[in-house]
């Protein structure tokens, strides 16, 4: 599978992910309290960082560096939201893309911090503009309650940037992802070191 084909897979898998939860706020008619918050971020990164986890043969850590990295974006949104009010949305989506990049760059792939941030700096401000376009689900809600599909349409939208800064380059699969080290290694002939 493709970098591209796996960014448009991640960003379809975290738009039912997003649009899920939009339904359980929604159903459980929960009052927005900042526990709540924390463990909504921390949950649709766990299923983030889980999916890219998967695409790098270490879903376990994925997993746990997804549950960091949404419980880290919320608290950045929680600190700001006292100045910023919902504004604040856009630093913690940004904060978001930092840490996934990291998780993914670093902690499952084994590569430079620097690389990491740039792909995560990346994703942040071309997912940004996309999470933009669609903050209206929120800013400016439907009447007669959440539209769902529009839901899923506008997170799929907001995650697909994302991904392909993160993932478009890749042409490995989990099943053959090496580390560059074991990459340059693997294709030595035999018998050199």
């Amino acid at each position: 599978m493709t970098g591209i084909v796996q960014a448009l897979v991640g960003g379809v898998l975290l738009g039912a992910v997003n649009t899920f939860g939009d339904f359980f706020w929604e159903w459980m008619n929960l009052r927005h309290r900042v526990a709540f918050g924390v463990a909504h971020g921390a949950l649709l990164l766990l299923c983030l960082g889980l999916y890219l986890g998967i695409l790098a043969g270490r879903p376990i850590a994925g997993a746990v560096g997804g549950i960091i990295s949404g419980t880290l974006a919320a608290c950045v949104f929680y600190a700001l939201a006292p100045m910023m009010r919902l504004a604040a949305m856009f630093p913690a989506w940004v904060a978001l893309w930092l840490l996934i990049g990291l998780l993914d760059g670093v902690a499952l792939r084994k590569g430079r911090v620097g690389q990491a941030l740039a792909r995560g700096a990346i994703a942040g401000a071309v997912s940004g503009l996309a999470f933009y376009a669609i903050s209206g689900i929120w800013t400016r809600p439907s009447p007669g309650g959440p539209r769902y599909l529009v839901n899923f349409a506008s997170w799929t939208i907001a995650f697909i940037p994302g991904f392909l800064a993160l993932l478009a380059a890749r042409t490995t699969s989990a099943a053959s992802a090496y580390s560059p080290q074991e990459s340059r290694t693997a294709s030595r002939p035999a018998g050199r070191s």
